[in-house]
């Protein structure tokens, strides 16, 4: 089986996003039977990861959202080349490409059909 983290194009990690991350916590450790674990973070705090079985899948961001969404990463080779790509094929830049440390390269897109979707390489990728 291939890691999604670093594999282009697959789906790697869904995060959620909303007014009140504690309780989208325990709402969805109860309706899904997740184990969340809190993961220390480089700079310090923590992030609510989403665990299933051994694996990391995803988590909660920490910081209250005006409204809720999840987002879906794609794991991809060159964030700043497909970012361009996509911008040049119609869709709306929502976040620029920027580094998080710790994690890696990320950048939010809107395709022409209204869905956004984030694109991230892993700093694991960069060489």
């Amino acid at each position: 089986m291939t890691n999604p983290m670093q594999t282009h194009g697959a789906a790697s990690w869904i995060q959620h996003s909303g007014g009140d991350p504690a309780g989208a916590r325990k709402f969805y450790e109860s309706v899904l039977g997740w184990t969340v674990s809190d993961m220390p973070m480089q700079d310090g705090s923590s992030y609510a990861g989403i665990v299933v079985g051994e694996n990391p899948i995803g988590g909660f961001m920490p910081v209250p959202a005006p409204a809720g969404e999840w987002t879906i990463y794609i794991t991809v080779d060159d964030v700043d080349a497909r970012f361009k790509s996509a911008l040049d094929n119609g869709a709306e830049g929502i976040d620029e490409p920027a580094d998080f440390p710790g994690v890696g390269r990320m950048a939010k897109i809107r395709d022409p059909y209204g869905a956004s979707i984030s694109l991230i390489t892993y700093e694991s990728m960069q060489g």
